[in-house]
């Protein structure tokens, strides 16, 4: 009897374009499939991304299902739970995508290495990001400290290689060792079940994901660099959660839009989230440590009400309030609202941005280990490329520039969709709805804000 292989599946839940999977299908062996929640040796996950998590495991089951591979599930530190299964099971070979992050990587080769000593041959397989951290760097040999000269230099690179079409057969094993319940993990909420707002935002899975990317080719991208700053607008492809999850590969965009009319500016975010990736690599506290030293002294405040106010959507800044709303409701929110939600918290409240990336990595839905916390300490001012703090963004203006008829807000705001495109984004010059004043005012809070700068600069 063949021995079979194991596939271990991370951030990866696709069956396209997946090279640890492919590789494993075309040795021949019979092919077990493995997915270990370690709650040990990463980061818990947030409960819109538990959620997630099991609908995106269900979907992956069912498509590997009908290759003939088994999805087994296993709870605990990953490199003991691998370990074992691949003793348990008989496997003389293991397959993973390769992971890019510091401890996530220790643990992978040493247990690579210890697999290694008991004959079981362990292949680490890219496909996960766009290039290789190890590939770009400047002229000087370093990594890059700036978005733009990355991405100059990532276009300048190889071009990524084509995606792989899923495997049409896979050898299925004579003995399918124990799994634990998706159930038993108890990823969904029960009491209460919060979730109705997900449900109706998101279907996640590799299917969906795909769709997702052809209706936006359908759409087409030549007005997207236009439109995507605008939140009433479907003008963004709402792939974040999908690429987060790897229901589909960066890989498979990438090959799919750069011809397309206005691909450029579709691919160029798609880099930043490439550049998070390669920034978390070589920065390991991205999470917790701001990268500018001089703001490991910043005076933040601590006022407990107040991001109680922010997180439920109550600062009484209609387009931060609305952002916080859609965010607590679908898991998600608009970019440009999150830019200006983001700058509230951190400049006009002066609160934390560890908080408001802990908050974040609660609620959403496409909560990216690298992605999350980059783009918190870019809007706070201290990470690498990073807006500068003095950049305070003015909500109100905000608010009338992105939502300038003020659709978006009274989608998330329906208290205040009987007042007009004037009288919405200030809604305490208006009489009619009870909404809450503003908990500071923006003149003031800009001035505090600058202040604690410039203490910190002394």
């Amino acid at each position: 009897m063949t021995a079979p292989a194991l596939v271990w599946f991370r951030d990866d839940l696709r069956i396209s374009d997946h090279p640890a999977l492919s590789a494993a299908a075309r040795s021949g062996r019979p092919v077990l499939a493995v997915y270990v929640l370690d709650e040990e040796t990463e980061r818990p996950l947030g409960g819109a991304s538990r959620w997630w998590l099991a609908g995106s495991l269900e979907t992956l089951a069912a498509e590997l299902g009908a290759l003939g591979v088994p999805l087994l599930l296993r709870r605990g530190r990953a490199d003991i739970a691998i370990a074992a299964l691949a003793r348990e099971s008989g496997a003389t070979a293991l397959h993973w995508n390769r992971r890019y992050r510091q401890a996530a990587a220790r643990l992978d080769d040493a247990l690579a290495a210890s697999l290694s000593r008991e004959g079981i041959a362990v292949e680490a397989h890219e496909g996960d990001l766009l290039f290789e951290p190890a590939a770009i760097r400047a002229g000087n040999g370093k990594p890059y400290r700036r978005f733009t000269p990355f991405w100059r230099a990532c276009l300048a690179a190889s071009p990524p290689a084509k995606p792989i079409p899923a495997p049409a057969r896979i050898a299925a094993p004579a003995a399918i060792p124990a799994s634990e319940r998706l159930a038993g993990w108890r990823l969904r909420p029960t009491a209460p079940d919060w979730t109705a707002g997900l449900r109706a935002a998101w279907t996640p899975g590799e299917r969906p994901a795909r769709l997702r990317l052809r209706r936006l080719l359908e759409r087409g991208l030549a007005d997207y660099a236009r439109d995507r700053d605008f939140p009433v607008k479907a003008a963004t492809s709402r792939l974040s959660p999908h690429l987060r999850w790897g229901e589909i590969g960066p890989r498979e965009v990438w090959h799919a839009v750069e011809a397309t009319r206005g691909g450029a500016a579709f691919l160029r975010e798609l880099g930043w989230r490439e550049f998070a990736a390669h920034v978390l690599w070589r920065e390991p506290d991205l999470a917790t440590r701001p990268l500018r030293a001089e703001f490991a002294r910043f005076p933040w405040r601590s006022d407990a009400r107040a991001l109680r106010a922010w997180q439920r959507g109550r600062t009484g800044y209609p387009l931060v309030d609305a952002g916080m709303r859609e965010l607590w409701t679908t898991g998600a929110m608009h970019n440009r609202v999150r830019m200006a939600a983001a700058s509230f918290l951190v400049k006009h409240l002066l609160l934390p941005w560890q908080a408001g990336e802990a908050w974040f990595w609660d609620t959403l839905v496409d909560a990216d280990p690298a992605s999350n916390a980059m783009n918190w300490q870019w809007v706070a001012g201290c990470g690498i490329d990073a807006a500068p703090y003095f950049r305070i963004f003015n909500p109100v203006l905000q608010s009338r520039k992105f939502d300038p008829e003020g659709d978006y807000i009274r989608r998330w705001l329906p208290e205040l969709g009987g007042l007009s495109a004037r009288e919405i984004h200030t809604p305490w010059d208006a009489s009619g709805p009870a909404y809450p004043l503003p908990i500071v005012e923006h003149a003031a809070a800009r001035e505090r804000a600058l202040a604690a700068l410039a203490r910190t600069r002394r």
